[in-house]
């Protein structure tokens, strides 16, 4: 996996999703699926990591993109627009958020 740092124009993309211990596993499965049937294999794509907390109430997706449009037409596709259908049902919330990385220690 590619290391993080401040000297790259690739677009980070962080998403949390909020779940309950019971759906945490399916939403899981869910999101390996689809990285790997799928979001992995679009224009761009880099490289990903999914966390859980220890509670497994919340998930964390970290992903790296070549550029923000990249990630932006891998979104408005119509197999991610489904796959977003089904995994909204199993989490309370989520939101992909962009950022530009501005430190990395280590």
């Amino acid at each position: 996996m590619p290391q993080i740092t401040t000297d790259t124009a690739h677009q980070t993309v962080i998403t949390t999703f909020e779940v309950t211990p019971g759906t945490c596993e399916d939403l899981l499965d869910l999101l390996n699926a689809a990285y790997s049937d799928f979001i992995s294999q679009q224009p761009g794509f880099i490289s990903a990591s999914l966390h859980v907390n220890d509670a497994q109430t919340r998930i964390a997706n970290y992903s790296k993109w070549r550029a923000r449009e990249d990630f932006q037409a891998m979104l408005r596709s119509s197999e991610m627009r489904e796959r977003n259908r089904e995994i909204n049902e199993l989490c309370k919330s989520f939101e992909p958020v962009m950022y530009d990385v501005v430190a990395s220690f280590g």
